[in-house]
């Protein structure tokens, strides 16, 4: 409600019902919403260990442990003209020409940031524009690559057999018999920033994406029958995932049905019963004194280390340093709250002001490892969640020793 007065908002008068019915409804949602969390937990768990078998199987692009042969993507395309096609221009395809129904257009809502296809489509042209526009033509198997918005999206199309094209904001990437298009959008997406000379921004996206930079991309190419064990695990998994995914999905419904239903006072609440309601002792970070300013721009000071070039070449080596730098970050707080993403890029820019020379990029391992640090950090109490000044946003606080 971007126009809401929040005098008038506070003004609003909502139904109250009797506290005893308050805390059964909560209760109950409760319990839905732990099965939410909980198969939301599993899916993510799935893809943790496709992620690993995935990096196993062919390791790190950068150090390529197995050895296998530098190959450029372009030497994978189906053929010159059809290997890479981006979307067709404003001109070639304008918005009174789509319709409400008729062949799909691909749009950067079809990509999920997981490298998952996202259905329903919501965009059509008739027959007649998808003949004219057939150059930009989806089949099954062609990798689609968002090149605007969140840039470096990409899926493997599974259209089974339905005429679809792409949108102006898109890449269609068509590979030939000896690259599985599964494997290159693993590649990618477990490797983000780690393949070729392609780097990526704080947000994670890729800070460019073309047909150029694609065609002169060079990653270790695996052998194909590699390519396809990988390939009958991931299908494996996804069926896992699918069994999950539809739990989830019934979950999420319930969640709303009941909601609807409880809040209407439809529901016979009787038979739930009321849980231990005693009030739990929260471990919380003192509140700052009215009178001290909270410096919201604290500089992060990284010190100097000898774990520095072992750290460029090692992972193991890399994960040391960043928990010796992640301990002084900590310690610099005050009552700044912890930033993950500042803590990101700072990182970076040090690693660079360090060696200024070499084209080392943070990837999603480190990114990883910067994670399960402060999961860590919260389990030992030395970091603590806590809400800001609205008290509306949870944020992590360093705990005073």
């Amino acid at each position: 409600m971007p126009r809401m007065k929040m005098k008038s908002f506070w003004a609003h008068e909502i139904p109250v019902p009797p506290l005893d019915t308050q805390i059964r409804i909560a209760h109950l949602l409760g319990k839905v919403e732990s099965l939410i969390a909980q198969r939301k937990q599993h899916l993510q768990q799935l893809d943790d260990m496709l992620k690993s078998v995935f990096l196993e199987m062919f390791g790190d692009p950068i150090l390529n442990p197995h050895g296998f042969p530098l190959r450029r993507l372009s030497e994978f395309y189906v053929n010159p003209k059809e290997g890479t096609k981006c979307g067709p221009f404003g001109s070639a395809l304008k918005k009174e020409e789509l319709v409400d129904s008729g062949v799909p257009v691909w749009n950067m809502d079809n990509i999920a940031v997981d490298g998952q296809m996202v259905l329903p489509f919501r965009m059509w042209v008739t027959a007649e524009k998808y003949d004219e526009l057939h150059a930009y033509s989806v089949q099954d198997g062609d990798i689609v690559i968002s090149r605007a918005g969140t840039v470096g999206k990409m899926c493997v199309a599974r259209m089974n057999g339905q005429p679809a094209i792409i949108s102006t904001n898109l890449i269609r990437l068509r590979l030939g018999a000896e690259l599985r298009p599964l494997h290159f959008v693993s590649l990618m997406l477990y490797c983000k920033g780690r393949v070729g000379r392609l780097k990526t921004g704080p947000d994670g996206a890729f800070t460019h994406m073309n047909t150029g930079v694609l065609d002169s991309l060079e990653f270790p190419y695996p052998p194909v029958e590699l390519q396809d064990q990988f390939g009958e695990i991931a299908s494996k998994v996804d069926g896992v995932k699918s069994h999950y995914q539809q739990s989830l999905s019934d979950l999420e419904s319930l969640y709303g049905a009941l909601s609807q239903r409880a809040f209407k006072g439809e529901l016979d609440l009787s038979r739930v019963p009321l849980p231990d309601t005693k009030p739990v002792e929260a471990k919380v970070v003192a509140a700052e004194p009215p009178h001290v300013r909270v410096e919201l721009g604290l500089a992060i000071h990284l010190p100097r280390s000898d774990k520095l070039p072992d750290a460029l070449e090692n992972a193991e080596a890399r994960a040391g340093l960043i928990t010796q730098w992640l301990d002084a970050y900590r310690s610099q707080l005050g009552n700044t709250p912890f930033s993950v993403q500042r803590f990101f890029t700072a990182v970076q820019s040090r690693l660079e002001e360090l060696h200024p020379n070499n084209e080392f990029e943070l990837g999603t391992d480190d990114y990883d490892h910067i994670k399960a640090w402060v999961f860590k950090a919260l389990a030992a109490d030395t970091l603590a969640q806590t809400f800001d000044g609205a008290g509306n946003r949870i944020e992590l606080k360093a705990m005073q020793a």
